[in-house]
């Protein structure tokens, strides 16, 4: 992934680095549990676990002789042992290592990502508590319908992070496995407990019946995941987009005292953060359906899937962990114009409690039919006469209601006031508790 779009924790858990040192405590650990089985001597336990940290420049030699990433690792840091270091790698295949040791790396990207959502579910709760009472103009195709208000637009976005975050944190703890099978995963040559005592000490599942490699649904999952929070992000982003439009500008994201939003137009402030987020999530998508490709494999393996993941992986988690931490950033510091929203809400008219007005009349006896051709007439009329819709209603004997039902009708206090239940559900709702 291009250094733009990488935060330093997240490159960290995907460097060169990182990986090098999961391998050697991998292959650490299997000396280890082979010393307690009696079959290894603990002396070569000791040594390999004091052997220095495997030279990345000698393993990327080795690597070029050999054309083989870890069989390269695997020979340096034997040779690095001295005595005892014959004991590296026994038993095992190279699947063994690395499918292991992406199981580590996933868990640490997964935590970080999860740690990423409750950060923007807190955010999203805490401004949709402040805007409860923040009305707006509801929009269904882009068109005025009933109003609402800002904070519950921003209740519906922090349960949506509540799933994801139920849903990331299955497919992390899918992924989160290891396999220390042998070959072709029938243990013939490493025992069952040798690989519990390794996943164990990394603080990984065992894959139940591994072939070669971990299966590759789980990883499948796991990018799926990552493409619905992508969705979700998008959905928010768009929608923030679309009230920075200088017609609506109900909102604005925040702008630095020596920000640009234009190299041409010195007006501009472009609702730049969230349009980037929105094509992130175009390649999380992309990613995703990568990784359902890499599902099916021949027999117990082939690689087809190696290159895939080479990429997809790291690059979908350090989009995923960019896009969530811009986003919480952006509804952090947004800045909102609540009287814009007033205005907007104010231009809507009082046509916008038509449907409160259709169901007094079918309380009162109309057919719905009735009652919805009666609102219809009389809301056009209100449109093209640039008239209220009470005053036209009011004007229409054959409406029959009495002034203290339109007064119910036409109360944006009555109108709201039910859905203060969403706000009560939202307070006592934790990242970590079951959803609503």
């Amino acid at each position: 992934m291009i250094e733009r779009y990488s935060l330093p924790e997240m490159a960290a858990v995907w460097s060169e680095a990182h990986r090098l040192a999961v391998w050697q405590e991998i292959e650490a650990l299997v000396v280890e549990a082979w010393a307690a089985e009696g079959v290894a001597p603990a002396s070569a336990a000791a040594a390999v676990r004091a052997a220095p940290e495997v030279d990345a420049e000698a393993w990327k030699a080795r690597e070029a002789e050999s054309g083989h990433d870890l069989a390269a690792f695997v020979d340096v840091l034997a040779a690095s042992v001295g005595p005892g270091g014959e004991w590296v790698h026994y038993g095992l295949t190279s699947s063994d290592v690395l499918d292991t040791a992406l199981g580590v790396v996933l868990a640490d990207a997964g935590d970080l990502l999860l740690g990423k959502l409750e950060a923007l579910f807190e955010v999203l709760r805490r401004r949709a508590l402040e805007h409860r009472g923040t009305p707006m103009i509801g929009r269904t195709h882009g068109m005025w319908a009933e109003p609402t208000t800002f904070g519950l637009m921003l209740a519906g976005w922090a349960f949506e992070v509540h799933r994801q975050h139920r849903r990331l944190g299955e497919a992390v703890a899918g992924v989160a496995v290891g396999k220390v099978s042998g070959a072709v995963g029938t243990y013939a040559h490493v025992p069952p407990s040798v690989e519990a005592f390794v996943c164990e000490r990394l603080g990984l599942g065992v894959e139940p019946a591994s072939t070669q490699v971990v299966a590759r649904d789980r990883h499948a999952a796991f990018l799926s995941a990552l493409a619905l929070v992508g969705a979700t992000l998008e959905r928010f982003a768009v929608n923030l987009r679309h009230l920075q439009r200088s017609e609506i500008g109900e909102v604005s994201e925040a702008f630095g005292a020596a920000q640009k939003g234009s190299s041409a137009m010195p007006h501009k402030r472009n609702p730049i953060a969230a349009e980037n987020i929105t094509g992130l999530a175009r390649l999380l998508r992309g990613y995703a359906g990568a990784g359902l490709e890499d599902v099916a494999l021949w027999g117990e393996r082939d690689i087809s899937h190696s290159s895939v993941e080479r990429v997809a992986l790291p690059d979908a988690c350090l989009l995923a962990d960019f896009a969530l931490d811009r986003m919480t950033r952006l509804i952090d510091g947004l800045v909102v114009h609540t009287d814009r929203m007033a205005a907007n809400l104010a231009a809507a008219g009082d046509r916008v409690y038509s449907q409160a007005v259709l169901l007094a009349l079918v309380r009162a006896g109309r057919t719905r039919d009735e009652a919805y051709r009666l609102v219809q007439a009389a809301s056009q009329q209100a449109s093209e006469t640039g008239r209220h819709l009470r005053e036209v209603l009011e004007a229409d004997p054959a409406s029959g209601l009495d002034p203290a039902v339109l007064d119910r009708c036409f109360d944006p206090a009555a109108h709201l006031a039910p859905a203060q239940v969403v706000f009560e559900r939202l307070a006592e709702t934790g990242v970590g508790a079951p959803s609503p």
